[in-house]
């Protein structure tokens, strides 16, 4: 099984007014061990979207376990990828990412 040492990206909402607030992604650095390794081409054009649908165990910590529903993406091979799927299982939470994370969704 594959080691995994990156980081993962949390989406806050933080006050940068008094009354205004603005979403801004946290990176943290988490451990663990990759699941499964897969990767498609999604479509049939020339420029097609890369998804793949790898599974990372990582060993999560309090910040991780309470802020799971923020987790937005993960990186890997040098690039950010959209975490579709968390599933918990203490200590670890298994993600589950899909295509290229796009930063513009979050605005």
């Amino acid at each position: 099984m594959a080691k995994f040492y990156g980081k993962v990206g949390f989406l806050d909402e933080s006050e940068t007014k008094p009354g205004v607030w603005e979403p801004a992604i946290q990176e943290r650095y988490y451990a663990g061990d990759i699941l499964s390794n897969y990767r498609r081409n999604d479509g049939n054009n020339i420029n097609d979207n890369v998804v793949i649908n790898n599974k990372f165990s990582i060993i999560a910590d309090k910040y991780a376990h309470e802020h799971t529903q923020d987790i937005r993406w993960i990186e890997y091979l040098g690039g950010k990828w959209k975490v579709t799927n968390v599933e918990v299982m203490s200590p670890r939470l298994i993600l589950t990412a899909g295509g290229v994370y796009n930063e513009q969704d979050e605005d």
